[in-house]
């Protein structure tokens, strides 16, 4: 990715996560006040993660779970996830704060989703270059395994599988669309994360 590309993604980026605040803040207000109310504390889900070259940032969600330590893999029928929270999640209600993110510099719209610490941060060698970018919002590995949770909850043990199956070919699929990266395909992806695909 040339410094021309990047000046090009960032771009893009402000812009549309400006526009996309504008829009959905109404939306972002009120499922914040209902999971205030269903799990008697902030409704913001706010956890530290990897973002580029590995420094950490403060992302920001909807709060869908009942704060309950002691959890790492989240599976679909996690016992932890409140009735609202399931709507949202099922909606992607939950991802819109992250557009404060996008704004901010944190995070990209396309990119590496950003894992807590424990896995970007210990990667080695070429698997470094995953922290070349600012992580996003979606972006193929997130459409590939868009019902993760689903899967990890057919599976013995959700973080043996996670970390073993999932995360290796996450890796793998993050690292091509880094050295393949187009602008039109950024585009591709989120077309494809609204129409579900």
């Amino acid at each position: 990715m040339t410094k021309k590309d990047r000046l090009i993604k960032r771009m893009f980026d402000v812009v549309f996560s400006l526009i996309g605040l504008l829009i959905t803040w109404p939306i972002i207000s009120i499922a914040w006040v209902t999971s205030t109310i269903e799990t008697k504390s902030n409704g913001f889900f706010l956890q530290k993660r990897v973002g580029k070259n590995g420094k950490l940032f403060t992302i920001v969600k909807i709060k869908t779970m009942y704060p309950n330590k002691g959890h790492s893999v989240t599976t679909a029928n996690d016992e932890r996830i409140t009735k609202f929270g399931r709507f949202f999640r099922k909606y992607k209600i939950d991802e819109l704060p992250q557009l404060i993110n996008v704004l901010k510099g944190d995070m990209s719209f396309v990119g590496p989703r950003p894992d807590v610490p424990g896995y970007a941060d210990r990667l080695e060698g070429e698997d470094r270059i995953i922290l070349s970018i600012r992580p996003g919002i979606t972006g193929p590995a997130s459409l590939k395994y868009k019902n993760e949770e689903e899967i990890l909850a057919n599976v013995k043990n959700p973080k043996e599988y996670n970390d073993k199956i999932i995360w290796p070919d996450k890796v793998r699929t993050n690292k091509e669309y880094i050295r393949n990266w187009s602008f039109k395909k950024d585009i591709e992806y989120i077309i494809k994360t609204f129409k579900g695909a």
